[in-house]
């Protein structure tokens, strides 16, 4: 087979599959239309969802037992959605918000359940026909759910019927084992029964003494999943309150019905741009990064929707996050390439060396935001997990897509007959910026943002008596439902949906009536109830609130009700987000610290990072009349720490391999030439992650831009953190060092002497 035909079916099989992927992604396999991106399940802030409200039984409960509900209800919908959102409701309700589930009222259902489990010994048991109930004289509980230590579900083989079943296995703690261990070796022949949520499970008979802290729930699990409910259950721990369930409908997507769509349109036209950036900048590897890009794109709704992710605002971030190194690692192949079709190479030549030498800087970069990812989805909660689900999808699609879909291609245009180096380009020599000599301008220049970070937390400080402007995820407020029964005029469908235009203007109305300057609203689908949450009312603006409500649209007072709401995002959840970023951070440092055998790398690429959260912050904080702070800034800043440190990291690639090929060099003339030697690199990956962001930022709704714009400042800083920061921090770290080295030097060649 000569090279021109093998190249003709090379780019064929390429281009079918690519097409294949796409077409999969758009339209879907079969009847369920699987793949589709329209079976992808969205977040309730994209596409609304189920909402139930549930009531404490206890006469009024204390605040602490109110806030220990709502977390462990969070920790327990977070095994059904990501994305869930429940928060306190008045003093005495919780309320559920369950994104696109397969069955909400099964899960909200389970969500409810008390989870309380106890062994109790009794005397005179008498076990009903259904062998749930029975009739005894209580005697002791045994053991509480506060003495386990973990219950996992398993499978195992019934001693008696020899088949298998599945079961809930126990371990207790210290105090469970040693208290389990007393009783069954003072009650051997005696039965004791097994209570969960005040059924009864089993009963066996103790048949010697159980030291191992160890025990079995079996014989009521005719599905392993409801063996896995049972020990998620426990393990979260019972609710310190009973519930009761007093309301539950259907809501709208919390930032809006055009939210998604615009951001899907964005997206389309900032994908665009990116392609036709890179052609124009690249060439031949511009289309090939091209196709690769599209292959990606589709390969991702595939992955996204297979592994059944919920998306949501952040999770998008995480794509275009993912976009962002895709397009970067083919930025720095193509550097590489180029560099050496400018030593005389052939163009497969200059490919295949390109690749080798570029893998260093794509695996370091995208391993360390993969160690930050899976960090994020282990330790983190809600918005974060889904954050890192979409970011770790797309990290492992970009890395194939660069290092083997982009390398197919190319060598498919080069067995065309495409292999003119002039189709290709050459890499311009430019004379090293004296980057390190510049540090004072850079030290001031960060210290203003420093400062203008700090005036403006300081300012907010004195304004609002808060250092951001926090959004009612993070704050709670006031939820004013209104229920539009007696409105005679425009603005629902027969089925009793509100349009987008008459959602608009009540929004506005409860925004003016109260002055307050931000309102979340989701309407309950064919109820014709809207309902609008804010930051917390007066009593004042909670009368004004009703009263311009009834004189606009006519409804009595009884159809309009005013909670007070917690934060959907608690203390918990917000410390959970803070301990998986640093975590993620040491992660980051000590693997750049063993790939680079030099701490002074891992500690340089934490200070740039550092800075460029620092000038995020400063955004939100000038910015507050205008931006606020809630899941969307979680998602901003976790972006920015994963694009911060793979900017940094391909310099730093850079550095290794130049200390090893100029030897004893200064390291000032060593740090120069490396960032300008991927100045470009940093540049175009910058431009094109911009081009992304812009489009979100000028088509989006106000919610995505409040998410865009903080995004553009972030990856500016992180162009110029990398660039004239981080290998600047690294030389003055190292500088003693290379100081000591030469005068140990040059001591041993006088004694030499």
């Amino acid at each position: 087979m000569n090279t021109k035909l093998k190249g003709v079916l090379q780019l064929l099989v390429i281009l079918l599959v690519t097409a294949a992927v796409c077409v999969v992604a758009y339209t879907g396999i079969g009847g369920a239309k699987r793949g589709s991106a329209r079976n992808i399940r969205l977040g309730l802030d994209l596409a609304g969802g189920v909402s139930v409200t549930y009531e404490a039984t206890k006469e009024n409960p204390t605040a602490q037992e109110m806030k220990d509900t709502v977390y462990k209800m969070q920790m327990r919908v977070q095994n059904e959605s990501t994305e869930a959102s429940v928060y306190q409701e008045g003093s005495n309700r919780v309320t559920v918000d369950v994104p696109d589930v397969d069955d909400p009222q099964a899960v909200l259902d389970k969500l409810g359940k008390a989870g309380a489990l106890e062994f109790v010994l009794y005397s005179n048991v008498t076990v009903g026909e259904d062998g749930k109930t029975a009739t005894y004289d209580k005697k002791d509980v045994i053991i509480d759910g506060s003495m386990l230590k973990t219950a996992e579900a398993a499978t195992q083989q019934d001693s008696t019927t020899g088949q298998t079943e599945n079961v809930v296995k126990l371990s207790f703690n210290a105090k469970g084992t040693k208290k389990f261990k007393n009783v069954t070796t003072d009650h051997v022949g005696e039965q004791f029964s097994i209570i969960y949520d005040g059924e009864i499970v089993s009963s066996p008979v103790i048949r010697e003494a159980i030291d191992g802290g160890e025990a079995v729930i079996s014989g009521s699990f005719d599905e392993f999943s409801k063996a896995e409910d049972m020990a998620s259950t426990l393990r979260i721990g019972a609710l310190p309150l009973e519930l009761k369930n007093i309301r539950s409908n259907i809501v709208g997507a919390k930032l809006g019905g055009d939210a998604l769509k615009t951001s899907l349109i964005a997206g389309a036209i900032g994908l665009a741009l990116v392609i036709i950036f890179m052609i124009v900048m690249y060439w031949i590897p511009g289309v090939a990064a091209s196709l690769a890009l599209l292959f990606y794109v589709g390969a991702s709704v595939l992955a996204i929707n297979g592994l059944d992710v919920t998306l949501t605002l952040p999770g998008i971030a995480g794509v275009i996050l993912a976009i962002g190194m895709a397009v970067d690692a083919n930025c720095i192949i193509f550097t590489r390439i180029r560099e050496e079709l400018a030593t005389g190479k052939t163009v497969r030549s200059a490919i295949k060396i390109g690749f080798e030498k570029a893998l260093s800087a794509i695996i370091d970069g995208n391993v360390t935001t993969l160690i930050a990812a899976v960090v994020l989805y282990i330790k983190g909660s809600g918005t974060v997990m889904g954050f890192a689900q979409t970011l770790a999808i797309g990290i492992i699609l970009s890395m194939f897509t660069a290092i083997f879909v982009t390398r197919w291609i190319l060598y498919a245009f080069v067995g065309l007959g495409l292999d003119n180096p002039k189709f290709y380009g050459t890499q311009k020599t430019r004379k090293p910026i004296n980057f390190v000599g510049n540090i004072k301008k850079y030290a001031i220049i960060s210290g203003c943002l420093l400062l203008l970070c700090i005036g403006g937390l300081v300012m907010n400080m004195v304004k609002m008596g808060q250092p951001l402007n926090y959004s009612l995820e993070f704050l709670g407020g006031s939820s004013t439902s209104i229920t539009f029964t007696d409105y005679q005029g425009e603005g629902f469908d027969a089925s009793g949906n509100a349009s987008a235009d008459f959602k608009n203007e009540v929004t506005d109305v409860v925004k003016t009536a109260a002055d307050v300057s931000e309102a979340e609203l989701s309407d309950v689908s064919g109820e014709k109830t809207l309902i609008v949450r804010t930051t917390a009312f007066t009593e004042d603006q909670q009368k004004k609130v009703i009263a311009a409500v009834e004189e606009k649209y006519g409804v009595s007072d009884k159809s309009i009700e005013v909670e007070t709401i917690s934060a959907s995002v608690s203390n918990e959840m917000r410390m959970d987000a803070v301990v998986a970023v640093l975590i993620a951070a040491v992660g980051m440092l000590i693997y750049i610290w063993i790939r680079f055998k030099n701490l002074a790398f891992g500690a340089s690429s934490v200070i740039a990072l550092l800075h460029d959260v620092m000038v995020v912050l400063m955004v939100y904080a000038v910015g507050s009349a205008s931006i606020t702070v809630g899941s969307t800034f979680i998602a901003c800043m976790l972006t920015i720490v994963g694009y911060s440190i793979n900017a940094t990291i391909v310099i730093f690639d850079r550095v290794r391999e130049n200390r090893k090929k100029l030897g004893n060099t200064d390291l000032a003339e060593i740090v120069n030439t490396s960032i300008t030697e991927t100045l470009s690199r940093s540049f175009n990956t910058s431009i094109t992650t911009l081009i992304m962001v812009l489009c979100l930022a000028v088509l989006g709704v106000d919610s995505i831009r409040q998410f865009a714009v903080p995004m553009m400042a972030g990856i500016i800083s992180g162009c110029y953190s990398s660039v004239c920061l981080a290998g600047t921090v690294w030389y003055f770290m190292n500088r003693s060092a290379q100081k000591k080295a030469k005068a140990k030097k040059t001591g041993s060649k006088n004694k030499k002497k």
